[in-house]
């Protein structure tokens, strides 16, 4: 025969509810912002804490920056830059 659960809380688990304040951080949460991602299941497995997201987005940031010139759409002009499209040709 099973013994019966005891239903209680443990101590570190037990809080006086009559002393809680509703929104107590809103307003600094408005103030300062907050963004909340939800990392799929197999991403979460290498991030396993929110710095070393913070760090990998951060290069992310820094290797799209440096490499921006690489990948910017072209003008259209060419190898004739600082001609008019509509001058004539010179052969």
């Amino acid at each position: 025969m099973k013994a019966k659960a005891v239903e209680e809380l443990r101590p570190e688990y037990k809080f006086d509810y009559s002393k809680a304040v509703r929104g107590k951080y809103i307003k600094r949460l408005i103030e300062e912002g907050t963004n909340v991602a939800v990392l799929e299941p197999e991403v979460a497995k290498v991030f396993t804490s929110s710095a070393a997201v913070n760090e990998a987005l951060k290069s992310l940031l820094q290797i799209t920056k440096s490499t921006q010139h690489l990948t910017s759409y072209s003008t259209g002009r060419g190898k004739t830059a600082g001609k008019t499209a509509n001058a004539p040709r010179q052969n």
